[in-house]
């Protein structure tokens, strides 16, 4: 869910048959990571201030069809894996894991934590949403076993010679004006959100990027 920050495409990448020492090694943050990002999309939603732009969409189409947010979270992802092919982009491990748990982990999130009202509450909710997202993102991401359906998606676009930023830019743009129409949530979270999950993430990267192994076999780039 959360985008690689520009700069840090290089992080996002996919481990060629990783050895099993390797993968115990990488799984756990992977998996925490995870966890730890649908709870950031569930916090974010509760903060009920505006949701990030790819949540916007999500919260758009869930509206419009009657589909639960977190299974709307994991259909779009599937249909966004489905982009990847004609740009040759690797699946890896944890795009699959991505895909298939982030959406029902929200969904846990959101069932476990009850609506506020309360701004007093709400926006420390969004700020702590950011945080959540940005350690959630260092871990997925930094664990090197390939990034989300949404940051593969725009990694690969801008390895065919675009700017990392533009890429993102136009996503985020085009799914945050859908998924108003359709009636997601759009408020000053949005905006905060939409500034400050990349430069968060780009923190989580660099505390929790774990480095390539000399033993460990060859990194394909995306």
């Amino acid at each position: 869910m959360t985008a690689t920050p520009a700069g840090d495409a290089r992080y996002a990448q996919v481990l060629a048959f990783p050895s099993r020492r390797e993968l115990a090694r990488r799984l756990p943050p992977l998996v925490v990571g995870l966890f730890v990002l649908g709870f950031a999309i569930a916090v974010s939603v509760r903060a009920n201030l505006g949701v990030s732009p790819w949540d916007v969409f999500h919260q758009g189409i869930a509206h419009a069809t009657g589909l639960s947010f977190g299974l709307v979270v994991v259909l779009v992802g599937i249909v966004v894996l489905l982009a990847w092919i004609p740009l040759h982009q690797r699946v890896g491990l944890g795009t699959v894991l991505n895909t298939l748990s982030v959406g029902f982990i929200a969904n846990l999130g959101l069932y476990l934590i009850p609506e506020q009202h309360a701004l007093s509450v709400r926006i420390p909710m969004l700020v702590g949403s950011v945080v959540m997202f940005g350690v959630g993102g260092g871990l997925y991401i930094g664990s090197g076993l390939g990034p989300g359906p949404r940051d593969g998606l725009m990694t690969a676009i801008a390895l065919r010679g675009h700017r990392i930023w533009t890429v993102r830019t136009a996503l985020e743009c085009s799914v945050l004006v859908a998924g108003f129409v359709l009636g997601g949530h759009v408020g000053v979270g949005t905006i905060v959100l939409a500034f400050s999950i990349g430069p968060a993430t780009h923190a989580g990267l660099h505390r929790f990027h774990l480095p390539v192994r000399e033993d460990t076999p060859e990194v394909l780039g995306e």
